[in-house]
C-alpha cells in the first residue's frame, strides 16, 4: 500500500511540473560543470560559491593540510570528544568578526546553516516566547519555528508596519524576530536597520539568517551586519560557511549568555558528530581569502557582473511577449546581490525555459512551489566572481534565444 501510495503522488507531482531530479556531476564546483552522461559541460548559474572559492588552490591546499594535521573525521559530537584545537580557534575568529557589532560576541559552530536555526528557535523559542518570523524566511526558520515551543506570527514579506502592530500587540515575556539578510529565492536585502529599531522599541531580539551576505556583503566581507554598521547585544546572528567561503557548516555569533545557552540545550548541536576539524583548519584560510585583497577583488567582481545582468537583461524583458510583469509573466525583482531570478510564473514554462538554456549550454535551474509560492516559478540565477564577462554576455545571448524559441 505505501508504494503504491508514494507512486501515485509521485505521478501527481509530474502532472503539475513538480517533480525535482537530481543530476550528477563529474567535475568540481566551478562555473562550468560536466554532468554525468552529457557530451560537453554546461555553464552553471547555479552555485552558492558566490566568491568562487570552494575550488580555490590555496583553500584545497589547507584542506589538505588539515586532513594531514587531524585526519578525516571528529570522531563524535563536540561535548563528547569531538571538539579540536582547529574549531575553538575557528570559533574565537569567528566572534572575534562580528565583536564590532555585538558587544563581548561569542560563536558556536554547528554542521550546517539548517541545524544552526533549528537549533537557535527550538532553543530560544521556549513557551513564554513569541516568533515573529519573515513569511518568505527560509525553510530552516520555518522548520525551527513549528518545532518551537513559542507562539509563531507571520508578517507579510518585509511589511514592517505589520510587524510593528504584532509587536505592539504581543503580551509574552519574550519576543524574537526572525528574518533571513538576504533572501535565498529573490535575492532582497531585510531592513536591518529598521528591524533592529522596532526590536529596540518594544524589548525583542533580532534573529538574522546572513547565509547568503556572509563573505558578500561588508568592506571585509563579515556580512550584514557590517554592510549597515549595526551594533546591539540584541543581534543574534547566523552565517554559513558553505557558500561565499567555499567549505561547509554554520557558526551563531550571539551574547555569550546566548551561545552558552544553545550549548546547553540545542539538541542539533549536542546529537550530532562535529564539523571535521580539517574543515575548520581550512576555514581559516578562506576567512583570510575573505578580508583579504583577493576577497575585495572578488566582491568587485560580482558588483561589476550584477550590473551588467541588470542592465542586460532588461531589454530582454521588454521585447518578451506582454514585456516585464505583463501576460508574458516575466519579472526581474529588485536584488542586487548575486541572487537574481527571473520569476516567469507557470510551472511548465518554467522548466521549458530551463530546458531550452540546457540546450544552449547552460545550467539555470527552474525553482518551484513549495520552494516559492504557488504561480511564481522562476529561473534562479546566481553569480560568482569565478564567472566572466564573456561568460555573461553567453547567458544573455542564450537567454534572448530561448525566450523567442518559446514565444515568452
Amino acid at each position: 500500500m505505501l508504494i503504491e501510495h508514494l507512486n501515485r503522488q509521485l505521478l501527481e507531482l509530474d502532472a503539475a511540473a513538480l517533480r525535482r531530479r537530481l543530476r550528477t556531476h563529474t567535475t568540481p564546483c566551478q562555473p562550468h560543470l560536466q554532468l554525468q552522461g552529457a557530451d560537453a559541460p554546461l555553464l552553471a548559474f547555479c552555485s552558492n560559491d558566490y566568491l568562487g572559492l570552494a575550488n580555490h588552490p590555496a583553500l584545497v591546499q589547507a584542506l589538505a593540510d588539515g586532513a594531514r594535521r587531524w585526519g578525516v573525521g571528529s570522531g563524535a559530537s563536540h561535548l563528547v570528544s569531538g571538539h579540536y584545537e582547529a574549531h575553538a580557534a575557528l570559533e574565537q575568529r569567528l566572534a572575534d568578526w562580528q565583536a564590532a557589532h555585538i558587544p563581548g560576541a561569542r560563536a558556536l559552530l554547528f554542521g550546517s546553516g539548517y541545524a544552526a536555526n533549528i537549533a537557535l528557535l527550538t532553543a530560544l523559542g521556549e513557551a513564554t516566547a513569541t516568533l515573529f518570523c519573515d513569511q518568505l524566511n527560509h525553510a530552516s526558520l520555518i522548520d525551527g519555528a513549528r518545532l518551537a515551543k513559542a507562539a509563531v506570527q507571520r508578517y507579510p514579506h518585509a511589511d514592517l508596519g505589520v510587524l510593528a502592530q504584532q509587536l505592539q500587540a504581543c503580551a509574552t515575556p519574550l519576543k524574537l524576530i526572525v528574518t533571513d539578510a538576504v533572501f535565498s529565492m529573490d535575492g532582497d536585502l531585510a531592513d536591518l536597520p529598521a528591524l533592529l529599531q522596532l526590536a529596540e522599541r518594544h524589548d525583542a531580539w533580532l534573529i538574522i539568517d546572513d547565509a547568503h551576505g556572509f563573505g558578500v556583503l561588508g568592506a571585509r566581507g563579515h556580512g550584514c551586519l557590517q554592510h549597515f554598521g549595526l551594533r546591539s547585544e540584541r543581534l543574534i546572528y547566523m552565517g554559513t560557511l558553505g557558500k561565499a567561503a567555499g567549505v561547509y557548516g554554520a557558526f551563531v555569533a550571539a551574547h555569550p549568555s546566548i551561545v552558552e545557552w544553545l550549548l546547553q540545550r540545542s539538541r542539533t548541536y549536542i546529537y550530532t558528530t562535529a564539523l571535521p576539524p580539517a574543515l575548520a583548519q581550512a576555514l581559516q584560510t578562506s576567512l583570510d581569502l575573505i578580508e583579504g585583497p583577493e576577497g575585495a577583488a572578488r566582491r568587485q567582481q560580482l558588483l561589476a557582473l550584477i550590473g551588467r545582468w541588470r542592465a542586460g537583461v532588461q531589454p530582454l524583458l521588454a521585447a518578451a511577449k506582454g514585456g516585464q510583469g505583463g501576460q508574458g509573466g516575466l519579472h526581474l525583482p529588485d536584488s542586487h546581490t548575486p541572487i537574481q531570478p527571473l520569476i516567469v510564473g507557470d510551472n511548465a514554462r518554467t522548466l521549458a525555459l530551463d530546458a531550452a538554456l540546457q540546450a544552449r549550454g547552460l545550467r539555470v535551474p527552474a525553482i518551484r512551489p513549495p520552494t516559492v509560492p504557488v504561480g511564481s516559478a522562476r529561473l534562479r540565477l546566481t553569480f560568482s566572481a569565478s564567472h566572466t564577462q564573456a561568460d555573461l554576455e553567453r547567458l544573455l545571448a542564450a537567454l534572448a534565444e530561448s525566450l523567442q524559441e518559446l514565444s515568452l
